[in-house]
């Protein structure tokens, strides 16, 4: 087992609770985590015997710009696009996180941590 990993993927999206949220947006941080064998592909040097890290991204740009109420929700299908995409993935962790949230106060983000495995 290996583990793949896409930090610090920047987006500006339009997810929230708050109408302003949906019209005006903010930006966001999205980190994955994947584990998979990678025995193979440590092996034969192919890029289709891994998984390549430019369709995760892929995933989470289309994912983010889909609007959302909840980051749990968007953060979700980012997991279930993976894992219907990229077979050898065996867990998933996903983190969005929204830089200065509209909470009244004076904070950096708030993130929303997924994590799940593969129904067999």
């Amino acid at each position: 087992m290996g583990k793949i990993k896409v930090e610090n993927i920047k987006i500006y999206a339009h997810h929230g609770c708050l109408r302003e949220e949906e019209i005006v947006g903010s930006q966001y941080l999205v980190d994955v985590t994947v584990n998979a064998n990678l025995q193979e592909a440590s092996n034969s040097d192919d890029l289709s015997d891994t998984v390549d890290y430019v369709h995760i991204n892929h995933i989470v740009k289309e994912e983010m710009k889909l609007p959302s109420r909840l980051l749990e929700h968007v953060g979700k299908r980012i997991i279930d696009r993976i894992f219907k995409e990229i077979s050898i993935v065996g867990k998933a962790e996903v983190s969005v996180s929204k830089i200065n949230p509209p909470i009244g106060g004076d904070v950096e983000k708030v993130t929303v941590i997924l994590k799940e495995k593969r129904n067999v």
